[in-house]
């Protein structure tokens, strides 16, 4: 009978081989397998911000003492990953963790930090981070034996997409209120705040980071803020020649490569030099 049906029928039959050929090639590759993809298991959502946010919680509540640090870095993303290695959303990038762990990561204990950068952030959320728990904040200054020298912060280029009107003045005032709100907690500590750096959008370094830039630098040569501010221009060191973003110091438009935090690690270094003797 199945002859006949052969002879009758041969491109069903071919079909029939090959519909059982491709099962059994697919059923030995899912046996291959060592793993199940990640696609097939249940997993909760969690944002990068978020795991950010987790992590320094965790180091702040850590049984030891953070009293050994001596810098504490605050900002957004292009603070948070100083302690990047590869890019995970643009592959062959890197960011800035081995300029970080040679240089902050303990080996000079003058120099040992914390970063505190988080992904995002805009200035209102750093001022919600540092708002002290008894206000309805996160409280992440809040430990009494957090206790370093200097402050180095970086905040407001997030402010600057959706941004409020006029956006100069709204920066500004953002991170006027982080400053205020910082030597509130850490009044002991030096403040180092850094200038925003370019962006590779012409008119948003005309319109609004040079402008910002200015107010900041003037916000810092005035009192009581000299006491407490050093104002530091990274703006600079990120350019080329022709006054436009170097792209060979950044992984994107907006955040440094290894070679930019580089850069500015050597920037910062001297300065920091500079503000304890």
């Amino acid at each position: 009978m199945s002859n006949i049906i052969g002879a009758r029928h041969p491109q069903r039959v071919w079909t029939m081989v090959l519909s059982l050929l491709a099962a059994s090639i697919g059923s030995s590759a899912f046996a291959q397998t060592p793993e199940p993809f990640a696609s097939t298991r249940p997993t909760a959502r969690i944002e990068y911000w978020q795991q950010r946010l987790n992590e320094i919680e965790a180091r702040l509540s850590d049984p030891a003492s953070l009293a050994p640090i001596r810098l504490v870095f605050l900002g957004d993303s292009i603070t948070d990953f100083w302690t990047m290695a590869e890019n995970p959303w643009f592959p062959g990038t890197t960011g800035g963790r081995a300029v970080w762990t040679g240089t902050f990561g303990g080996a000079d204990s003058d120099y040992l930090a914390l970063n505190m950068g988080i992904s995002g952030d805009r200035t209102e959320h750093l001022l919600q981070r540092i708002l002290p728990k008894g206000e309805g904040g996160l409280g992440e200054l809040d430990r009494p034996d957090l206790d370093p020298d200097v402050i180095v912060l970086l905040i407001g280029i997030n402010n600057s997409w959706a941004a409020e009107d006029p956006a100069v003045s709204s920066i500004f005032e953002g991170v006027r209120a982080v400053v205020e709100a910082v030597h509130a907690r850490k009044p002991r500590a030096m403040i180092v705040l850094q200038s925003l750096l370019p962006t590779n959008e012409t008119d948003r370094n005309e319109n609004v980071v040079k402008p910002v830039n200015a107010a900041l630098e003037a916000f810092a040569s005035e009192s009581p803020q000299t006491a407490y501010v050093r104002y530091l221009d990274l703006y600079p060191t990120f350019l080329t020649p022709d006054g436009q973003q170097n792209r060979a110091f950044f992984m994107d438009a907006v955040h440094p490569d290894e070679d930019g935090y580089r850069a500015w690690r050597d920037r910062l270094v001297p300065f920091l030099d500079d503000l304890r003797q």
